[in-house]
């Protein structure tokens, strides 16, 4: 039986969850990693203030479907009255957590003093917090933050004792600084010190792309549960694998076949959920195709041409041709192992 934490009342199988990616985790992103087995997922962050300035893509961005919960909506800003604000109406949209994105390391985001801005700032990043927390009510409130802002303000420990007296239900950290952006190694150590200094979960987050990692994640830190994020780029398969080892149930690597059946549902998704035609649809989905072929031989041709597709019937046409090729290349290897 697969063990859970809880997060504020809200109750998450201890496996792996999805993390929130500006630009990739969209809906139809959540709904394979749903199907495929992740226990919790993150929408894409929201800006706090471009919701309080009613921004057309708040309802997009914030509703939460009955087959994505758990499920929390994720906000930035760098303003406690905004956060505040933002969260009573986020609230509409019923999420089972919101989370605060102190972690963010794009210029875009740190330069209005959010995201991973806010570790150079402990007490306005506790303040906003508690008005998040205030806001919330009954609605656990978490956190995402990282290591620190650089290797010479290294405070995720500080950070997180703050928070958690802020009023913070759980926190998520990833291992490394906003310096680092996704560059280096993940610091678990980090991870292990923040969940050994504080009294709430603490999800772990950075370099977890397979079981082995996961479970390297569980051991290492102590943490309540593993994010995953770029990991499972063209690859909802890892949440399957990691979701059947906790559960007791075999599990089977996907063949090439079954990559490129997962790739097309995958496209035919963004496109029936897209207000746009199917060629600016296919623009969105020419990315997550070239990550499932991700890996496999002559990948690298065939990635690039991903980013020339403009209608589904192209991505059919490329993913047979590609099933193909590595039937031939397989055929190739078996017969070099015979001789």
């Amino acid at each position: 039986m697969i063990d859970t934490v809880n997060i504020g009342g809200v109750s998450l199988k201890k496996t792996a969850a999805l993390a929130p990616m500006a630009g990739v985790a969209d809906y139809a992103y959540r709904i394979m990693c749903r199907e495929f087995g992740a226990s919790y997922m993150v929408s894409e962050m929201v800006s706090a203030k471009g919701i309080c300035y009613s921004d057309r893509k708040t309802a997009e961005l914030c509703t939460v479907t009955d087959g994505e919960r758990p499920m929390a909506v994720q906000l930035f800003g760098s303003e406690p009255d905004f956060m505040a604000k933002a969260v009573e109406i986020v609230l509409q949209y019923e999420p089972d957590i919101i989370d605060i994105n102190m972690g963010c390391p794009v210029p875009k985001v740190v330069n209005t003093g959010a995201g991973s801005a806010l570790m150079k700032d402990t007490d306005l990043a506790a303040s906003i917090t508690e008005a998040a927390v205030k806001a919330a009510g009954k609605t656990p409130v978490t956190v995402k933050f990282r290591s620190g802002w650089n290797a010479d303000s290294v405070n995720a420990v500080k950070f997180a004792k703050a928070l958690e007296n802020a009023g913070a239900a759980a926190l998520t950290v990833h291992g490394r600084t906003r310096d680092q952006f996704y560059s280096g190694i993940s610091d678990s150590g980090i991870i292990k010190a923040v969940k050994e200094a504080v009294n709430i979960p603490v999800i772990g987050s950075g370099d977890v792309t397979d079981l082995a990692s996961c479970l390297k994640m569980y051991e290492e830190t102590g943490c309540d549960l593993v994010m995953i994020g770029r990991g499972s780029y063209g690859n909802p398969f890892v949440f399957r694998e990691i979701d059947s080892w906790f559960s007791g149930k075999p599990y089977t690597p996907p063949t090439v076949e079954e990559k490129m059946e997962v790739m097309l549902r995958h496209i035919r998704l963004i496109i029936s959920l897209s207000e746009k035609s199917e060629e600016m649809a296919m623009h969105e989905a020419r990315k997550h195709a070239a990550w499932y072929m991700n890996g496999c031989y002559g990948s690298a041709k065939f990635r690039g041409r991903c980013y020339q597709l403009s209608s589904y019937e192209e991505a059919v046409s490329l993913s047979e041709e590609f099933i193909e090729l590595q039937r031939w290349h397989s055929a190739q290897k078996n017969k070099q192992n015979f001789v």
